[in-house]
């Protein structure tokens, strides 16, 4: 039944990287001329992910702070270290981690570098049917034990 895995979801995507020190605007900029709804911060040398920074970064660490776009680095506001798969994990197990730690997007990577970004709105099948049928499960056991 769900034997898809990230991988094959990563076609057509373009993943965008800036480095932690360039600023919040060119983040939105670069975000907005790619169509992404993120950016993956990299290591100056080596180009190892360092950290992810997205529109929920944008909206509630630099809007909703007050904090100048364009004096702001990402590095300041990006969500640092994240939680990433490699393109052999199953579309089931990305949506979990996903689900598990409230993110909208998973870093793909393969041999230290990121090949791709995926999303929430990337996996609308049915493994996320499956997932939310788990959720509904798990949340009866829960009113039922309590």
């Amino acid at each position: 039944m769900m034997h898809r895995n990230i991988g094959e979801l990563l076609g057509q995507h373009r993943v965008v990287s800036l480095p932690a020190g360039a600023s919040v605007r060119e983040a939105a900029r670069q975000m907005k001329a790619a169509h992404v709804a993120s950016v993956i911060v990299t290591a100056p040398i080596d180009e190892h992910i360092e950290g992810i920074f997205t529109e929920r970064d944008l909206t509630d660490r630099v809007v909703a702070d007050g904090l100048d776009p364009d004096h702001t680095p990402l590095s300041m506001v990006m969500t640092p270290c994240p939680i990433t798969a490699d393109p052999a994990t199953s579309v089931a197990e990305a949506l979990r981690r996903m689900a598990g730690n409230n993110l909208r997007h998973l870093p793909v990577v393969e041999n230290g570098h990121v090949i791709g970004v995926v999303s929430m709105r990337d996996m609308m099948g049915e493994e996320l049917t499956v997932l939310e049928r788990e959720k509904e499960m798990m949340d009866s056991l829960t009113e039922v034990i309590m």
